[in-house]
């Protein structure tokens, strides 16, 4: 009979706030679980995005293709962001197509793949890194250059 009472008495203390304010099985009930309450609420959510793309998608249906004008001749041209690439096969005629598609582009792509390897020093600041900054402002201003001549 004492230990109970002595029990009582320590859950007591506990509920005023001496150690506790609630018992661990308590506090782990009176939380939300993930499945089914949290997750109910984000698939609420989710489902309330979807309508609102759907419904947006159907309001707003985009224009399919470019207009076609059949009094002039047909002139195909890539994405804009190929167009480096179509102005680079202009300059490499016939036989030689395969340099201006496949092995400049290649070779460009091979120094922007190598040059963490290439340039291992330690600066980490810009203009100490010549070499590196160099070679990529060159190969950037070579695509921005190649793509405003094919728009020409």
């Amino acid at each position: 009979m004492e230990m109970q009472r002595q029990g009582d008495a320590e859950n007591r203390r506990q509920d005023q706030g001496y150690r506790r304010t609630k018992p661990l099985t308590q506090a782990a009930k009176s939380e939300k679980t993930f499945f089914p309450y949290y997750f109910f609420e984000v698939a609420v959510v989710a489902l309330f995005v979807v309508e609102v793309v759907l419904l947006l998608a159907i309001l707003f249906p985009p224009a399919i293709g470019r207009e076609i004008d059949f009094s002039t001749q047909f002139s195909p041209r890539p994405e804009w962001y190929f167009l480096f690439l179509y102005q680079l096969t202009k300059y490499f005629p016939g036989r030689w197509t395969f340099v201006g598609a496949v092995l400049l582009p290649g070779l460009a792509f091979s120094v922007v793949l190598l040059a963490p390897f290439l340039d291992s020093g330690r600066e980490r600041a810009l203009l100490r890194r010549k070499g590196a900054a160099l070679t990529g402002l060159s190969l950037l201003a070579a695509v921005v250059l190649l793509t405003g001549l094919s728009l020409l």
